[in-house]
């Protein structure tokens, strides 16, 4: 029996700063967008767009344009989880009537809850060549301008890298799974299952 009980009592020493980690879920506290382009023109709130069409339609020789903007996101850890550093994260960004973008966040991200990380992403779609895909495009890019956000529908998954904490090192995946969050009408994020 004390054999049992000592193991039992070791174990559990062992688990908790796994335990920890293993409970621990990022939180985007906010997320926004700036600096919208298409190819060498900025898109600014207001901006009457429909000379932007002529102008972009009559620079399509290479076949595409891309629109350009950055994700402004804040990064953070809900209360009562220990500061952790993570080994950058991939993410994935689907807005509706656009092609899914990827990418990865390749620096260190300290994170300790209440002090969130404020990050910003690259992201970039083509513009394809036709009037029935150029449109739609000018006006999204029109939008994610004036609005300052994601267009209601579109989803960013975070899938973090190694963590290291608690005196441990950890790899990705097991510890800090995939954060998938949809935006809503009103520009609300809502964690996805």
């Amino acid at each position: 029996m004390a054999p049992w009980c000592l193991a039992l009592l070791l174990g559990g020493c062992l688990a908790l700063p796994q335990t920890g980690l293993f409970a621990m879920r990022l939180a985007v506290t906010s997320l926004g967008v700036e600096d919208v382009r298409i190819g060498p023109y900025n898109i600014r709130a207001g901006l009457d767009t429909s000379d932007i069409t002529s102008l972009i339609a009559s620079s399509l020789g290479m076949g595409s344009l891309p629109i350009q903007a950055t994700l402004a996101m804040g990064l953070g850890l809900p209360s009562g989880m220990p500061p952790v550093e993570l080994d950058g994260f991939a993410w994935t960004l689907d807005i509706p009537g656009a092609e899914s973008v990827s990418g990865r966040y390749e620096e260190q991200v300290a994170l300790t809850p209440g002090d969130d990380a404020d990050l910003r992403l690259p992201v970039a779609f083509d513009v394809l060549s036709g009037g029935q895909r150029l449109a739609p495009m000018v006006q999204l890019a029109s939008q994610l301008a004036s609005r300052g956000e994601l267009p209601a529908g579109s989803e960013l998954a975070i899938t973090p890298g190694g963590v290291r904490g608690l005196g441990v090192s950890l790899p990705p995946g097991l510890w800090m799974p995939t954060m998938r969050l949809a935006v809503g009408e009103d520009g609300s994020l809502k964690p996805q299952a």
